[in-house]
């Protein structure tokens, strides 16, 4: 095969892939049968399934069990605002996560003691197995689940005290930065890592995304000088929303 041509599954993916851009093939129309497909571009059954799967893997197209395989509906994405951190008083623990005062939203929390893993061990520099608060986040907007969020919190920092548990006590629902400064640890930097990868099933099904969508995640940690005093992972669907970082110059 010569520079720049493409294996024939990838020019019929290609042409089907242009159909649904431009509206040929509308959202919720049924893609054209392997049959149709072969007939069409006069290519083997084993070419047609691999260019259907192609479109599968971009999150163009969906399979029905015993129905077919339809378009999905292609939605602009939602921007998610992160900035560098500001005061936002009672503000909820939706607000903490996503500063477009626009958006409204909900949220539901579940917090547990666990032993660190070794990745956690190493966000939070405490040693392998050391106790720490996890808190797991479903975000929701417009009614629809929007973000998630898992916490971890070492409870050398926070056992014991008033905000051991980040949904519960008198700083419910508040910043890191607020519920550590009422233990007298003073959060003076946050670190924020972006990147991307496919989602797993659990992840997937309760943003409301089907098997196969990529996801974006934002690993954080916030610091007291130089110790880490929470790390998260902030999750949520690649084709749905964009984050988007207004920063002060200094």
């Amino acid at each position: 095969m010569s520079f720049g041509e493409q294996p024939a599954y990838l020019r019929v993916a290609g042409d089907l892939r242009r159909m649904i851009v431009d509206g040929k093939l509308a959202p919720h129309a049924r893609l054209p049968s392997q049959a149709r497909i072969r007939e069409k571009y006069g290519v083997s059954d084993t070419v047609a399934l691999e260019a259907r799967k192609v479109l599968m893997a971009e999150g163009l197209v969906e399979g029905r069990s015993g129905s077919g395989t339809y378009v999905r509906e292609r939605q602009t994405p939602r921007r998610v605002a992160r900035t560098g951190y500001r005061a936002l008083g009672s503000a909820s623990a939706f607000r903490q996560e996503q500063s477009d005062e626009r958006v409204e939203g909900t949220w539901e929390a579940r917090s547990e003691q666990r032993e660190a893993t070794p990745a956690i061990a190493l966000r939070l520099g405490v040693a392998e197995g050391e106790r720490v608060m996890r808190t797991r986040y479903l975000f929701r907007s417009e009614g629809g689940p929007m973000m998630l969020s898992t916490s971890w919190e070492p409870l050398s920092v926070t056992g014991r005290t008033p905000v051991m548990l980040p949904e519960e006590g008198p700083l419910a629902g508040q910043g890191v930065v607020e519920r550590m400064a009422a233990i007298e640890v003073v959060v003076d930097n946050v670190l924020e890592e972006v990147g991307a990868r496919p989602g797993q099933a659990e992840e997937v099904m309760a943003l409301g995304g089907v098997p196969g969508d990529s996801l974006l995640v934002v690993e954080r940690t916030y610091y007291a000088g130089s110790r880490p005093v929470e790390t998260a992972d902030v999750v949520t669907r690649a084709d749905r929303f964009r984050l988007s970082y207004h920063l002060p110059v200094k």
